[in-house]
């Protein structure tokens, strides 16, 4: 209950903790946009090239060549021999397909070469080799 001598106090609205929950939130979005990654193929020790440029958003597939030699087409283990025919499906499905080759640094040049020569014997696909930036 109020006395009739009472002066009425100003109503305020304090912005303080508003901009503090603001700078909060905030902070959570960019810490958390900072680990969005792409990972589009498995973690394989890429080798290093000073004129190593970024794929063109098309249609892509992922082929990695672990330190093994084991093949994998986006992440899904394929033999040598069934590359080809896997490539070709996806293939049809967009046009035109990039392949890009992830292969660790200790793979047989050999292997390589061969993967290589699978792919290319499929019509409308283009060969990218994955590279980590000097």
């Amino acid at each position: 209950m109020r006395l009739p001598d009472e002066a009425d106090i100003p109503t305020q609205i304090s912005i303080v903790p508003m901009i503090d929950v603001i700078f909060a939130i905030l902070t959570f979005f960019i810490m958390s946009t900072l680990f969005l990654t792409r990972e589009e193929g498995l973690p394989v020790n890429l080798p290093q090239a000073s004129s190593a440029k970024r794929a063109t958003e098309s249609a892509r597939v992922t082929l990695t060549v672990d330190k093994a030699g084991k093949l994998f087409l986006n992440k899904q283990p394929i033999s040598l021999e069934g590359l080809e025919a896997e490539v070709k499906a996806k293939a049809k499905l967009a046009q035109p397909l990039i392949v890009v080759l992830n292969a660790d640094e200790a793979v047989n040049h050999g292997k390589i070469v061969a993967v290589m020569d699978k792919v290319r014997q499929v019509k409308g696909t283009s060969l990218a080799i994955a590279t980590r930036r000097d």
